[in-house]
């Protein structure tokens, strides 16, 4: 969850979402996203919305403590019941993200999925995540997660180099992440993915090929690898500000992509969107595709943000305001916009364009459709998904994806 919220208009004091939101909703997927915004420590690149206890210490009280977090984010799950009224779609995917949502007991997220569970139910085939830090889990604390009915874990391992987990202000020991793989499939996860950054600072190629050899040879069935983006205000952008560490550039992150693709590839790992590798279909995740295909989801916890039937809101961003909302009976939304048409049409583009069938042709418009042929003179979309009349990524498309998508749009 990003830390800046943006501007918009009020939500109403009882969440209530207009008609129009509800209209076709039994056709489109629903989604439950759990935010948890407790961390050990802040790690010197992140700009999510996180909290030390050292930074809610004085600043909330009671009602921003994580003792009592899993029965305050209920409350909201409680409120979407009632703002969705009889909808009776069961919940599709649940994803449990922070923060560091294992600072919690295991006890705590699985009474959060249950929440889910009693007030909506789940799809017979739901696809339940939560992401974990390393040193937060044991194999006492997967099997809990697992009998509770969690089936998918994403473990943030970033790097196997110390000198750059470091620069990271990741505090895991390097190899905890591949051992903690091998804990969730002994408590019978059946999707494991691991989460890797490249671009750090003092990175090198070798260092980049290293991660990815060890996090291969952990045995996920899936692989997220992003690019390292240095937000304005986090303790790395300061650093770099200072000249302590050098920045890295477009073209180092370009050609440690390649790298990754040509190892995730030959590892037998697929990509299906830009920054995400799956050894099979099933192993995708379902719920980042919801958000990529604009689908429904309700997005409960500070700073959370949802979306339903083209009404995108947000929470306040503080825990114990969050709270304090919640135990007033009022939505804990902090602004909300109603999409139009047209920024329906432009945010599917920028989001499916990023996965691998792409984007319908027909979703452009004239100006767009001349770009996209030019794009494809390029050898940036791939001829045989104007074939099937699709505008979809080749590999050069996908290093400069960004630039595709802004011509795509017009």
């Amino acid at each position: 969850m990003p830390s800046a919220l943006p501007d918009g208009e009020p939500v109403p004091a009882d969440g209530a979402l207009p008609a129009s939101a509800l209209e076709g909703a039994p056709e489109r997927p629903l989604g439950f996203y759990l935010h948890v915004p407790y961390c050990a420590t802040r790690c010197g690149y992140c700009d999510f919305n996180t909290y030390t206890a050292t930074e809610l210490r004085g600043s909330g009280g009671v009602l921003a403590s994580r003792d009592n977090y899993a029965d305050t984010l209920a409350e909201e799950v409680r409120l979407a019941r009632k703002v969705l009224g009889d909808d009776p779609r069961p919940v599709r995917t649940v994803f449990v993200g922070g923060g560091t949502p294992t600072l919690l007991a295991a006890g705590d997220l699985v009474r959060m999925l249950d929440a889910v569970r009693q007030e909506f139910g789940l799809a017979e085939d739901a696809e339940v995540t939560t992401e974990a830090n390393p040193e937060t889990v044991d194999p006492a604390y997967l099997a809990e997660l697992r009998e509770g009915g969690y089936n998918r874990i994403s473990f943030g391992m970033q790097s196997a180099r110390p000198h750059v987990l470091r620069i990271l202000d990741r505090t895991h020991t390097p190899g905890r992440p591949e051992q903690c793989v091998a804990e969730a499939r002994a408590a019978g996860f059946e999707h494991v993915n691991l989460d890797l950054i490249y671009g750090t600072p003092g990175e090198s190629d070798d260092d980049w090929r290293a991660s990815l050899e060890a996090a291969l040879g952990a045995g996920p069935d899936h692989v997220s690898a992003y690019a390292l983006i240095v937000e304005e205000g986090t303790g790395l952008a300061r650093r770099i500000k200072r000249g302590e560490v050098p920045m890295t550039d477009d073209d180092v992150h370009a050609d440690r992509y390649l790298i990754a693709e040509e190892m995730l590839t030959a590892a037998g790992l697929d990509w299906y969107e830009v920054s995400n590798w799956a050894a099979s279909d099933a192993a995708r995740c379902l719920h980042n595709e919801l958000y990529w295909r604009g689908a429904d989801w309700w997005g409960a916890g500070p700073g959370a943000h949802s979306h339903v039937g083209g009404v995108r809101w947000w929470n306040v961003k503080h825990p114990g305001a969050y709270a304090a909302a919640l135990a007033e009976g009022r939505s804990p939304g902090a602004g909300r916009e109603l999409l139009s048409v047209e920024d329906r049409r432009v945010e599917r583009i920028l989001l499916e364009l990023r996965l691998v069938d792409g984007v319908p042709l027909d979703l452009l418009l004239p100006a767009g459709r001349a770009a996209a042929d030019r794009a494809l003179a390029d050898g940036l979309l791939r001829p045989e998904s104007f074939t099937a009349g699709r505008a979809a990524l080749t590999l050069r498309g996908r290093l400069l994806a960004d630039a595709v998508v802004r011509d795509l749009v017009d």
